[in-house]
């Protein structure tokens, strides 16, 4: 039988002391073994489906545990409550940008949550926000989404994103790639907004990630015949 002490044992057994530098650097905490991802997908693959194993994972607050929950935690079975203590709780941008955007995205609180943790005054929350709405335009219909609302929300990118925080600031220039890639109705929005913005300014640490240039990538998109084609699932 699968256990949170079992799990944890063998994520600090894979965890390497070269990872956790790595992460480290890219603003992880202390508080993790620094288990690769390509390491976790064993455990997802053995362990998918056990949704309240995945809960109590998230809950150790080890941000090895709390990437693979996300991966296996099934956010359609979710309350806004569990949502909300997910996205107040992620320890790094790891979890509040891909983590819990991921889970919440399979919710049917995706769009309300998100647009709620957009006005967070804590940064990680309000980033997260930003990447459940872009999460929500990749993965749902266009005939289910409120094409005015999202209009809005690229025009809040136009006028904020220079004074947003840091983080913040990356997750709204990804939001704008999102409508852009995802919502061929917007696409023309998108694009005016890309060559609006340009190249955004985030402070990446020492590490050598890079921020999008969303005219570019857009772009890319458009030449592959893929706008509006969309993802299944935000989680990877």
């Amino acid at each position: 039988m699968e256990t949170v002490a079992k799990i944890m044992s063998e994520l600090k057994r894979k965890g390497s002391a070269q990872t956790r530098k790595t992460f480290q650097r890219h603003g992880a905490p202390e508080e993790m073994f620094g288990v690769k991802v390509g390491d976790l997908k064993p455990i997802d693959k053995r362990i998918k489906g056990q949704h309240e194993l995945a809960c109590e994972l998230y809950e150790t607050g080890n941000s090895d545990a709390m990437y693979l929950a996300g991966m296996v935690a099934d956010g359609s079975q979710m309350n806004k409550r569990q949502l909300n203590a997910w996205a107040r709780g992620a320890s790094w941008y790891m979890i509040s940008e891909y983590t819990v955007p991921g889970v919440a995205t399979e919710s049917p609180h995706a769009r309300a949550l998100a647009l709620k943790w957009m006005d967070a005054k804590k940064e990680s929350v309000a980033a997260c926000g930003w990447c459940t709405y872009a999460g929500v335009v990749a993965t749902q219909a266009d005939e289910d989404l409120d094409l005015e609302e999202i209009e809005q929300l690229l025009r809040r990118v136009a006028d904020e994103i220079d004074d947003a925080p840091n983080r913040v600031r990356y997750c709204m220039n990804g939001f704008v790639i999102s409508v852009g890639s995802y919502v061929k109705p917007l696409l023309k929005e998108a694009k005016a907004v890309a060559r609006q913005i340009g190249k955004v300014e985030v402070d990446v640490g020492d590490t050598a990630c890079k921020v999008p240039l969303a005219t570019d990538y857009i772009a890319k998109v458009e030449k592959m015949n893929r706008v509006g084609k969309k993802r299944k699932t935000m989680k990877c």
